[in-house]
């Protein structure tokens, strides 16, 4: 019996970890803008690279969620639909500024990473 308590204790315990990191969509929608800023402003393929891979991880996160705007409408809803297809636009378009920058092509990068703003103001008006 005591090691089944403790194995039962451990899962609990590491459930409830993974439930305390997971990030809000509030937090993974920072994680984008704050990470936007710095693949705008990158030296090289190699931040933008990183800020792209931040922004594709929040990114995924986020489509986890539901905004606090969207909770009452529920999961099955249009609205929560088209939030998380507005997500996968931005992931699409982040995708295309990495495969620029793969190619060594950083200017090309940050004038596809401007594009995101576009998406951004869209779902930014519906959701926000």
């Amino acid at each position: 019996m005591g090691k089944k308590m403790m194995a039962l204790m451990a899962a609990v315990l590491l459930s409830a970890s993974s439930l305390a990191m997971a990030a809000s969509v509030a937090d993974n929608m920072d994680t984008i803008a704050e990470n936007y800023g710095k693949v705008l402003k990158a030296d090289s393929t190699d931040v933008m690279k990183q800020g792209l891979a931040a922004m594709r991880a929040a990114a995924l996160d986020a489509q986890k969620g539901i905004p606090t705007k969207l909770k009452s409408l529920g999961e099955g809803s249009a609205e929560v639909k088209d939030f998380r297809h507005g997500l996968d636009l931005l992931i699409g378009e982040i995708d295309q500024a990495k495969a620029l920058a793969d190619q060594g092509k950083l200017d090309e990068a940050k004038k596809a990473a401007q594009g995101f703003k576009a998406t951004r103001d869209t779902y930014h008006k519906k959701y926000r």
